[in-house]
């Protein structure tokens, strides 16, 4: 009898019977944020039928970010087929040293949004939506206007515009890259003559 309660602290501290073992959390490859949940109501002949409409946005804070937006009985599902739609409509986004190559100004319906570099330990000068996105995108030094409409899925896909029309550092005409092309060109014409 003096055993009985012995063993069964020792079975306290092991693994108990019928529970799966400590399963170590998978990390997760992108970062998932969730922007906005709408209840949207469709008239029907008997009343309105209520449904969920869910903006996320996806991204792997290192260059690739998409943003999707769809509908479900309840959040869960609109969130999770935001989430696949995201997922399908990525872009890379060209960044210099930690932030922006250059200004950009885009608008997409009613929202414009103004996004400008910005200098080492200056931070995400942004708020809301544009604030989300480029965190989720890995862009660690911008600054931003919110210039039109404050309507957040306008709002997200400008800002997914504006960076998708970010042209690389390393694709710039300058007037050295001009003149170092130019050389070549007239070398050619002469060897071609």
């Amino acid at each position: 009898m003096a055993d009985a309660p012995q063993s069964q602290s020792q079975n306290r501290g092991g693994e108990r019977r019928g529970r799966r073992p400590d399963m170590v959390p998978e990390e997760k490859q992108f970062d998932e944020r969730t922007l906005h949940i709408d209840r949207v109501a469709r008239v029907v002949k008997g009343g309105r039928r209520f449904r969920f409409r869910a903006l996320v946005v996806v991204g792997d804070r290192k260059h690739k970010v998409g943003v999707g937006t769809a509908k479900g009985a309840d959040v869960t599902a609109a969130v999770a087929k935001a989430t696949e739609v995201a997922k399908k409509n990525f872009i890379t986004v060209s960044l210099y040293k930690g932030t922006l190559p250059h200004e950009v100004e885009t608008k997409v319906s009613g929202a414009r949004i103004l996004l400008k570099p910005a200098a080492p330990g200056t931070g995400l000068i942004a708020g809301g939506v544009v604030r989300t996105v480029l965190e989720v995108a890995g862009v660690k030094n911008a600054l931003s206007k919110s210039l039109g409409s404050t309507n957040k899925t306008n709002t997200a896909y400008a800002t997914i515009q504006a960076l998708e029309s970010l042209i690389p550092a390393k694709d710039w005409v300058t007037t050295k890259t001009a003149a170092a092309k130019k050389p070549a060109a007239k070398a050619k014409a002469k060897v071609e003559a």
